[in-house]
């Protein structure tokens, strides 16, 4: 079931460029509000189907096996690690991330 989801996702990643920025920005989103198992497994699908993990293991001088755990359920990835992740995905699109704070 994930296997068939994952490829739905790769497939229209590749073919919207809204719905690539939707889930980019959803990753984001989900890192910077706390929901770090969601923003993983989001950025995990994005980054899968955008450069894939050994581009993005060379990128960030990381296993792609290290890449792949780190985004998993189960892996507690240091801020710095996702902060490399994120700096390379984003540079490859030609985004530069700025965050503005609102009060709620």
């Amino acid at each position: 079931m994930r296997r068939d989801f994952t490829e739905t996702v790769q497939a229209r990643v590749r073919r919207d460029r809204r719905f690539r920025e939707a889930l980019r920005t959803e990753a984001i989103d989900c890192l910077l509000s706390g929901d770090v198992e969601t923003g993983k497994s989001v950025l995990r699908d994005y980054a899968h189907a955008t450069v894939g993990f050994e581009a993005l293991a060379r990128a960030t001088r990381k296993s792609s096996k290290s890449l792949l755990r780190m985004l998993g359920p189960d892996g507690n990835p240091q801020a710095s690690n996702l902060f490399s992740i994120l700096k390379y995905l984003l540079a490859r699109e030609g985004i530069r991330l700025t965050v503005t704070g609102v009060r709620s």
